[in-house]
């Protein structure tokens, strides 16, 4: 045999990163080859070509595992999906660009593309009972708590059980909003219960709203949606758990930390406090986006149809001139409410009347898919 083919154990154990106890476990396992050292019969020599294989196997699963850690939090993605997809500054529902179903669709029209059944023709079942003098996010939360309680599970259900479980749960969701039980589209249903005529422009903007904001690949409410709907609950389950994520002020929350900017803008000036923001945390509520370093089509496409009030115009001009961040669908969302007149929690409503949809269709898909979802943890204490 070569001098250079084999190698000592110190060797092999500083290729290995290991001790000699984990070089000896893998000559027992048949992972190294190790033959005695023909210069002291009580040493074994290890064959290099083992060891070198064996070290980039390792090398290859550490990488694997960091990227599973960094998928968690921005990285690659996680799940197989045929719902939504993000490309070149765009996103798709089904292969169909968005932002172009969003110039005349209604939220049922997209839901009914997401979920792959027409929810338009359904039959609306007897409603249930709403929370009576509640706030919007108590009667969302108690709504979908008492159908989560009597829902029938998702698992071993029919296709067509649950589209129509889909469109009964759709319409739940705008009764909660709205406060009462209703037929119309559900833009109408919104607009009319915060006073604006369906000749209004701005019923048309509740109405883009709703279809851009339907389904948005991946995001945490999503994910969160799907982790439950993999253990086979049923449909409303997998929407109030999507429900619970939204709430919070990273996600679905945003529109109040925009108007908090936009209060401190009022009275420091949007120049401070644009700065005073950057220079604190690095971040400005309701600008830039990760999937679109480009801007945020659905901003665009939301803005594009108002008249932007004064002051958030500022911050705007601001936010680019400052650091080039463009708006994304948090200030659009904002813009809109105060443009159009709308009550504070319009923001919030509008992505929840929404992301139902989305919520819905992927609930389904995972469902279908009988995969549980149930991710490892790596553990960094002694």
């Amino acid at each position: 045999m070569k001098d250079d083919d084999w190698i000592n154990a110190a060797e092999a154990c500083c290729l290995l990163g290991v001790r000699a106890q984990t070089l000896y476990a893998y000559a027992s396992r048949k992972l190294v080859r190790a033959v005695a050292d023909p210069a002291d019969a009580r040493r074994s020599l290890y064959r290099r070509m083992d060891v070198d294989a064996l070290a980039t196997r390792q090398g290859r699963s550490r990488k694997l595992a960091d990227v599973a850690v960094a998928a968690i939090a921005w990285g690659e993605p996680v799940l197989q999906s045929a719902i939504t997809t993000v490309r070149d500054g765009r996103f798709y529902y089904r292969g169909l660009d968005a932002v172009e179903l969003s110039e005349g669709v209604t939220l049922e029209g997209v839901a009914s593309i997401l979920i792959g059944a027409d929810l338009t023709k359904l039959r609306r079942v007897v409603p249930l009972p709403l929370p009576t003098g509640a706030t919007l996010n108590e009667r969302l939360f108690q709504t979908l708590a008492i159908r989560t309680a009597e829902a029938p599970m998702a698992r071993g259900a029919t296709v067509s059980a649950l589209a129509e479980e889909a469109g009964q749960l759709l319409n739940l969701v705008a009764d909660a909003i709205v406060g009462e039980s209703g037929h119309r589209p559900i833009h109408l249903r919104l607009a009319k219960a915060w006073g604006v005529e369906r000749a209004n422009p701005a019923c048309d903007v509740i109405r883009r709203i709703l279809v851009l904001l339907a389904d948005h690949e991946l995001n945490a409410s999503t994910f969160a949606a799907r982790v439950t709907a993999s253990t086979g609950a049923s449909l409303a389950a997998a929407l109030l758990s999507g429900l619970a994520a939204l709430s919070g002020p990273r996600h679905g929350g945003m529109g109040k930390e925009v108007r908090n900017l936009l209060e401190d803008s009022e009275k420091s000036g949007p120049s401070a406090t644009v700065a005073l923001r950057l220079a604190d945390g690095g971040t400005l509520p309701g600008f830039g986006h990760p999937l679109y370093p480009q801007g945020d089509i659905r901003a665009d496409a939301v803005l594009g149809r108002i008249d932007i009030p004064d002051a958030l115009r500022q911050i705007k001009e601001v936010a680019w001139d400052q650091a080039g961040l463009a708006p994304n669908i948090d200030f659009a969302l904002t813009a809109a409410g105060i443009a159009c007149g709308l009550p504070s929690d319009a923001p919030f409503a509008l992505f929840a009347a929404a992301r139902s949809a989305g919520w819905l269709a992927h609930a389904i898909e995972q469902n279908a898919s009988g995969q549980l979802i149930r991710p490892r943890a790596r553990y960094i204490r002694p």
